[in-house]
């Protein structure tokens, strides 16, 4: 089976599908609504040959839906309908959860993805289950108030770094995990990663997508993103520029 994953994000739309190399993409952004989302993915990937979709979406899902508006794209996400838009079958989950499921080693993990938000979710012997840790609250706002873009943007590189580290130590002390795997655009910009922490690829997303569909396969796509992971930071193609899972 051919999948292609859609990882949304709050700045790009990022695509990529099995036997691919070089993953596509294009910026998202308020304007972004999901019948453009797939207007621009389809123009994008004429070439592409492909039997099924995933969708990883920034907020949370509910039975393969979207169960609320993302605040940094457009509106008409829920009750959106991507398997008829697409004309195959769609599998939408939590963008965390899906990068999560391609970062999934074993035992209990936490993902923790430090981008636009705080995305997090926790597998635990392979069953996934997306999470909105972001929205808890910490010290005057929220977690992700502190270490999400708002809080970088606000406070500087310094001092949050220090709010990453005491929010990963708090979750880590509440949930017990066996590992902490940090992702998102800006896990970059840690100096040094809070113990018992590992950084998880952006492109583990695709694999996460990948794995949504196809156990056989796991392995044959997993190789073939992690090869590709190696050529994401530079090699950018432009288009036209809460629901259990189990591994």
């Amino acid at each position: 089976m051919n999948v292609l994953v859609i990882d949304i994000g709050g700045t790009h739309v990022k695509v990529l599908a099995t036997s691919q190399d070089v993953h596509r993409e294009f910026a998202s952004g308020p304007a972004l609504t999901p019948r453009r989302m797939v207007s621009e993915v389809r123009k994008g990937v004429k070439d592409w040959k492909y039997d099924a979709v995933s969708i990883g979406y920034p907020g949370p899902v509910l039975q393969n839906r979207p169960v609320s508006e993302p605040w940094n794209l457009g509106k008409g996400w829920c009750g959106f309908n991507f398997a008829r838009a697409f004309n195959r079958p769609v599998k939408v989950v939590n963008d965390a959860a899906m990068q999560a499921l391609g970062s999934y080693q074993r035992g209990k993990m936490l993902f923790l993805g430090l981008g636009t938000g705080l995305g997090s979710a926790l597998i635990a012997d392979g069953i996934v289950e997306p999470m909105e840790l972001g929205h808890l609250p910490y010290r005057k706002s929220t977690f992700e108030d502190y270490v999400g873009i708002r809080g970088l943007e606000k406070y500087g590189k310094k001092k949050w770094r220090r709010y990453v580290a005491d929010v990963v130590k708090r979750l880590v002390a509440a949930i017990e995990p066996d590992e902490v795997v940090l992702g998102g655009g800006n896990v970059n910009k840690l100096k040094e990663l809070p113990s018992g922490c590992r950084v998880g690829d952006n492109a583990n997303a695709f694999v996460g997508g990948f794995r949504l569909w196809d156990k056989a396969a796991v392995g044959k796509n997993s190789a073939a993103a992690n090869r590709r992971s190696k050529q994401l930071t530079r090699s950018r193609v432009g288009l036209g520029e809460a629901t259990r899972t189990s591994v």
